[in-house]
C-alpha cells in the first residue's frame, strides 16, 4: 500500500470510527474468553456428572442384585414356614383323630 493510499484511507475513516470499531473488537475478545471459561466450566460440569451417573448406576445395580437375593431369600422362607406349618396341621389333625 503506497502512502498516499494509506493517507487517503486514514483520511476517509475518522479516529472516533477507529475507535469504535477497536473497542467492539476487544470486546469481542472478552466475550470469545468468557465463552471459551464458560465453556471450559461446562465440560468439567458434565465429566462430573457423567461420573456421578456411573457411581449411581453402579449403586443400583447392586441393589438390584441384593433385591434379587432377597426376594430368593423370602420365597424360600415362605416354602419353609409352609412345610411346618404343614407338618403342624397334621399333627394337630392326628391328635384330633387319636382323641
Amino acid at each position: 500500500m503506497s502512502l498516499r493510499m494509506a493517507e487517503e484511507l486514514s483520511n476517509q475513516v475518522p479516529a472516533d470510527d477507529f475507535q469504535a470499531l477497536e473497542d467492539k473488537v476487544y470486546r469481542t475478545i472478552e466475550l470469545y474468553k468468557a465463552a471459551r471459561e464458560a465453556r471450559a466450566v461446562a465440560e468439567r460440569d458434565v465429566r462430573r456428572v457423567r461420573e456421578q451417573l456411573e457411581e449411581r448406576e453402579e449403586e443400583v445395580e447392586t441393589m438390584r442384585r441384593e433385591m434379587v437375593r432377597l426376594r430368593k431369600e423370602r420365597e424360600d422362607i415362605r416354602g419353609r414356614v409352609e412345610k411346618m406349618l404343614q407338618q403342624i396341621e397334621t399333627i394337630a389333625e392326628e391328635q384330633q383323630a387319636a382323641s
